[in-house]
């Protein structure tokens, strides 16, 4: 009998966890809107108010697929988000609201299958900016 309840917890948990990373593009644009469009630009092509003062432009993030050989570069893009991959614009590491995506961590998975552990809001984010990739 306990065999049957820890196999059956252990599928709610994993049910529940995949649950919890959906993508929602939504939410994700609401967040870029909010912190991400005064350097990327409404149209998130790096041409935002804030852009002329960065000592590193930022780039055209409808892009990022086409100078990736056609592939979603899902791992850099969640990487500089959430500043395991630093980089430094303006003085400071990006994201300058990286304590704002910081909780709530999910699974996020890239092209190749591989898993990304990561937080919610970023998951949004990235699947908004996915959303935005032109040819």
């Amino acid at each position: 009998m306990s065999v049957r309840f820890g196999v059956a917890a252990v599928c709610m948990v994993v049910a529940t966890a995949l649950s919890a990373s959906a993508q929602d593009a939504k939410l994700g644009e609401e967040l870029f809107l909010s912190h991400c469009a005064t350097c990327h630009g409404l149209d998130a092509d790096g041409k935002g108010p804030m852009a002329g003062v960065l000592t590193i432009k930022p780039v055209d993030l409808t892009r990022l697929t086409a100078t990736n050989n056609g592939t979603f570069p899902t791992a850099r893009v969640v990487a500089r988000i959430d500043g395991r991959d630093p980089l430094v614009s303006h003085g400071s590491p990006m994201p300058v609201y990286g304590y704002f995506f910081e909780g709530n961590d999910t699974a996020l998975k890239t092209p190749a299958g591989q898993p990304i552990l990561t937080s919610k809001p970023i998951v949004d984010l990235v699947a908004y900016i996915e959303s935005l990739q032109v040819n």
